[in-house]
């Protein structure tokens, strides 16, 4: 059975950490939004190959920082909505 599953690295050094969980959740046909919280993201040509398909797989981006809206195309998020967000996943895994 799917689970509504968030994803949340504020670890900048864990970023890519949080990035695999999330795809291998999704690979587990579980329903997966993924926030980046409090940093830009490290662009990098293998963090975006992933970030391109947790896109195809239908997994949400969000993130409270303007830069990886505009650069990324993550979802403008703010932490409050994030904190109302949260409370509609089954699980939490933070990074």
């Amino acid at each position: 059975m799917a689970k509504k599953v968030a994803v949340l690295i504020k670890d900048k050094e864990r970023q890519y950490e949080g990035l695999r969980s999330s795809l291998g959740l999704l690979l587990e046909d579980h329903v997966v939004s993924m926030f980046v919280l409090n940093h830009e993201v490290e662009m990098t040509e293998e963090y975006q190959d992933n970030m391109e398909f947790i896109d195809e797989m239908e997994g949400a981006r969000y993130s409270n920082v303007p830069a990886n809206v505009e650069k990324y195309g993550f979802k403008m998020v703010s932490l409050e909505d994030v904190g109302r967000m949260l409370k509609e996943q089954d699980l939490v895994i933070p990074y």
